[in-house]
């Protein structure tokens, strides 16, 4: 009797605590620091190779990435994932060292090597132990330089990229994902997502190594090395790997004229328990001056967990689990989007939802506490994402792309602070006009067809 008294007792004591808990307010954080970047050097060869050496940190390691300014852009219409396909290959061998070798010598100095291929940028990068740096340096030249594109290789590669292909192809957000590149960007290479098998089937080394000896050189290069390193060996083995590359191509500029109205697509899927659903449109690029605006006032609209969007649709109405916007950037464009997985009975109102809450930031700004609770957010996100190399090297390539000068990091928690309720206000009216936003949908036509025909005319 005793042992249960004292149980109830100590029930009731942590239900009384927690009650005090929940009504007391935590305490306020501190403000947020503008990012400082530490002392950078750096320095160009004469055949266009930039290089950027950032020394962070304390740990005895260092990041080096490579950039090419080259990626799915510079493809042809038959050349979908060619591209990364041949990203694939650099992997595989070059004319001084086998595939295996490659990952050996790097497994020796502390990391790995990656290749990464997006939409403007082919990415050679590797993590290792600082006093491995030059030869770091001289691995990754070798793998960007003479990559040998080896046949024995080239079919289980394509085999690898065909069963992906049919993995992607078979996921709704892949297949909305699809469609909404293809009515915004047409036939440009930003609106080709995917390729077909057969085109994969067609790809033979040939077309690889044409692809390589089009699109890569030094005038397309940049380095960078952020870490602990000794600067003087990294800058001399930077020279002596780089100085003879042949320059190569400028850059391609090829710039979309991204078109977008009022339409709702639909991809039918019949039985489907869910809809997939992206509602969007062009929007300005990193470079303009509204910019950082725009990703405030995204962030408040529906690219955070705090954000209204989310708030309406999961937790008010349950409709959906993880909504989410964002803002999807590459060189000189851009596109907004709302994405939700939401059950098919509510695909309508859903909709209506995602409009309301666009509307409403049209009509009537924030108050000045929700928005500093999404600044709070932003700035200490931005701190995380500086917090380690190769954080540092990615802000660093995307400022390099859309040509940013060194402020948009230095300055960037201070602008952040800096939007006003009413410059959200005004870039959603500006910049998300939801009449001309691009509806695509994923589900099941004859449940949802009825629901969303009143938001725009339904095409195929």
């Amino acid at each position: 009797m005793l042992r249960s008294k004292l149980y109830v007792c100590l029930i009731f004591c942590l239900l009384f605590n927690t009650v005090i808990a929940q009504k007391e307010k935590p305490p306020q954080g501190g403000t947020p620091k503008d990012f400082k970047l530490p002392q950078k050097e750096s320095f160009s060869l004469k055949n266009g190779l930039k290089a950027t050496l950032v020394p962070y940190g304390k740990l005895p390691k260092v990041t080096i990435r490579i950039v090419v300014r080259a990626g799915n852009l510079n493809e042809d219409k038959n050349e979908v994932w060619l591209a990364d396909l041949t990203g694939d290959m650099m992997k595989e061998g070059t004319e001084h060292r086998t595939g295996e070798q490659i990952a050996l010598e790097a497994a020796s100095m502390g990391g790995e090597v990656n290749v990464s291929v997006g939409a403007d940028q082919t990415s050679i990068s590797g993590d290792v132990l600082s006093e491995f740096a030059p030869d770091l340096v001289e691995l990754l030249a070798d793998i960007v330089r003479f990559p040998l594109f080896p046949e024995s290789e080239l079919e289980r590669l394509k085999k690898d990229m065909i069963r992906d292909l049919n993995i992607q192809k078979s996921q709704p957000r892949s297949m909305a994902q699809e469609k909404f590149r293809q009515v915004l960007y047409g036939d440009h290479p930003y609106g080709r997502v995917f390729p077909t098998e057969a085109m994969i089937q067609s790809y033979d080394v040939q077309k690889v190594r044409n692809f390589y000896e089009k699109n890569f050189g030094a005038l397309r290069t940049h380095i960078y090395v952020v870490g602990v390193f000794d600067e003087n060996k990294v800058k001399q083995a930077i020279r002596k790997a780089f100085k003879d590359w042949q320059a190569g191509p400028e850059p391609l500029i090829n710039i979309p004229e991204a078109s977008t109205k009022r339409s709702i697509y639909i991809i039918d899927r019949p039985g489907a328990r869910q809809s997939t659903v992206y509602v969007g449109l062009p929007v300005i690029d990193p470079s303009h001056p509204d910019y950082m605006a725009l990703m405030v006032t995204n962030t408040l609209l529906g690219g955070s967990f705090a954000s209204r969007i989310t708030s309406n649709i999961r937790e008010d109405k349950g409709y959906t689990y993880s909504p989410f916007s964002r803002v999807s950037a590459r060189f000189r464009d851009a596109y907004w989007v709302e994405i939700a997985d939401v059950t098919t009975e509510v695909t309508g109102p859903a909709l209506r939802e995602i409009f309301y809450e666009i509307n409403r930031l049209q009509e009537e700004p924030p108050d000045q506490e929700e928005l500093r609770g999404i600044q709070n957010y932003m700035a200490g996100t931005f701190v995380l994402i500086n917090s380690s190399r190769s954080g540092i090297i990615g802000q660093l390539a995307f400022m390099d792309l859309h040509g940013l000068d060194e402020s948009y990091l230095t300055n960037y928690v201070k602008n952040v602070y800096a939007v006003t309720p009413k410059q959200v206000q005004k870039i959603a009216q500006n910049y998300l006009r939801d009449e001309e936003m691009t509806i695509v949908i994923a589900g099941d036509r004859k449940k949802i067809e009825k629901q969303v025909a009143k938001f725009g005319p339904v095409r195929m």
